[in-house]
C-alpha cells in the first residue's frame, strides 16, 4: 500500500469548501465521457490499449462524485500521535489472536510465501492485520467512485489518481470484474492488503494458481502478494528489522530521527549524541535512528535496519512500520514458536544457540 500525501491544510480546506458549493450540480453522470473532455481523453487512452470503448464509457458513466472522499482526504493528516497512542490501536489482544488464527487457517500459503520470498509469516500477517484486520474491514467506498472523484476533482493530486483510475479499469477489465461492484478505502486501496491499483498491477500474484490475481476475496493471493511486494522492495531474508538503543531523556536536536529512508546515520555519529545500541555492533553500521515518544516525559530509542526501511515502502510512516513489527512479534510470541530475527537481540540469541 503506497501512502498518500495530503495538500496543505489551509489550501486544502479552501479547495474542499469550493467543491462543496459545487456538490448539488454533481451527479453520477459527472464522469460521463460525453460531458467531460478529460474523461473522454482517458477513455481514448485506454481504448488504444485494447479495452472496449463501450465498456469504458459504461464504467465511467456509472461513477458517482463523492464529496465524502474529498473530505476524507482533507482530514487525512492525523492528529499528532505519540508512539504509545498509535501502538494501542493495533496491539490489541483480539488482533493478535486473530493473527495467530489467520496464519493457522492458511498455514500452507504462509509456508510457501516464506520459502519463496523469505518473509516470515508473522510479518505478512501483521501487514494484513494492520491494514484490514485480516480481511474483515476492506473499505466501504466504491473504488470507481473514489478514484474518479480524486482523479478529476482533487486540487493537487489529480494526475496521480488519474493513473490509479486507469490502472483500476485495466485490472477489472482483465479480470472480468464489474468495476462498480468493488469497494475499498476512500483513496482507492483494495482488498486484504489494501493495494492501490498500480501496486496491484505491479505486485499482486496468483498464489493459488487459479488463473486470477484476486486480492479482494482470496487470502491466499493476498499472502503471496504481500510477500512479493516485500521482496521486490528489497527484503533481506533472515535479517533483523531493528535493535534497541539507549539515549538521553530528550532526543538530541543534532540527530534527524524517524526518516523513512534507507539507513542513513552511522553509529559513530549517534554515539556522539548519546544514542548507543544495546547490542555490540560495528561503529560504521548505518541505521535509521528512531525516537518513539511514550508519554510527555519518556522516549524509547530504536535503530532500524534495511528491513525496517522495506516495511516503510508499504506505508511511509515510521510508526506504521514499528506497529507492524511489534504486532508480528506479538503474533510470534502467541504461537510459541522459535523466535525469528525481528530484533538484533533475537538474532544474536539464535546465533549463540547454534
Amino acid at each position: 500500500m503506497t501512502p498518500l500525501k495530503t495538500w496543505g491544510r489551509i489550501g486544502g480546506a479552501a479547495a474542499a469548501a469550493a467543491l462543496w458549493l459545487l456538490t448539488p450540480t454533481l451527479h453520477a453522470a459527472d464522469f460521463s465521457p460525453a460531458e467531460r473532455e478529460e474523461v473522454r481523453q482517458l477513455v481514448d487512452e485506454l481504448a488504444e490499449r485494447g479495452i472496449e470503448r463501450d465498456w469504458l464509457e459504461t464504467a465511467l458513466h456509472d461513477a458517482a462524485f463523492q464529496q465524502s472522499v474529498l473530505d476524507a482526504m482533507e482530514g487525512a493528516v492525523e492528529r499528532r500521535l505519540r508512539w504509545d497512542e498509535y501502538r494501542e490501536i493495533f496491539l490489541q489482544p483480539e488482533r493478535i489472536a486473530s493473527g495467530v488464527a489467520f496464519i493457522e487457517a492458511h498455514e500452507d500459503a504462509f509456508a510457501r510465501a516464506q520459502a519463496e520470498y523469505g518473509v516470515p509469516p508473522e510479518i505478512i500477517a501483521a501487514i494484513i492485520g494492520v491494514e484490514t484486520s485480516y480481511g474483515r474491514f476492506t473499505g466501504r467506498h466504491r473504488v470507481i467512485d473514489s478514484l474518479a472523484t480524486l482523479a478529476f476533482h482533487h486540487p493537487v493530486r489529480g494526475n496521480f489518481f488519474r493513473g490509479e483510475l486507469a490502472a483500476f479499469l485495466e485490472i477489472t477489465h482483465e479480470q472480468e470484474v464489474e468495476p462498480g461492484s468493488l469497494k475499498g478505502s476512500y483513496a482507492g486501496a483494495m482488498g486484504y492488503p489494501q493495494f492501490i491499483p498500480t501496486s496491484y498491477r505491479a505486485y499482486a500474484v496468483d498464489f493459488d494458481g487459479d488463473g486470477q490475481r484476486d486480492l479482494w476475496t482470496n487470502p491466499v493471493d493476498a499472502i503471496g502478494s504481500v510477500g512479493n511486494y516485500f521482496t521486490e522492495h528489497g527484503w533481506r531474508r533472515g535479517e533483523p528489522i531493528y535493535t534497541e538503543a539507549d539515549g538521553p531523556d530528550t532526543p538530541p536536536g543534532a540527530i534527524d530521527f524517524n526518516r523513512t529512508q534507507r539507513p542513513y546515520l552511522e553509529l559513530t555519529e549517534l554515539g556522539q549524541a548519546g544514542i548507543v545500541p544495546q547490542e555490540e555492533l560495528d561503529a560504521s553500521t548505518k541505521v535509521i535512528p528512531l525516537a518513539l515518544e511514550m508519554d510527555d516525559t519518556a522516549w524509547r530509542y530504536r535503530l532500524g535496519y534495511e528491513n525496517f526501511y522495506v516495511i516503510t515502502r508499504y506505508n511511509h510512516s515510521h510508526l506504521y512500520a514499528m506497529a507492524v513489527t511489534e504486532l508480528a512479534e506479538a503474533i510470534a510470541d502467541s504461537r510459541e514458536l522459535e523466535p525469528f530475527p525481528l530484533s538484533a537481540s533475537v538474532a544474536a540469541e539464535q546465533e549463540d544457540s547454534l
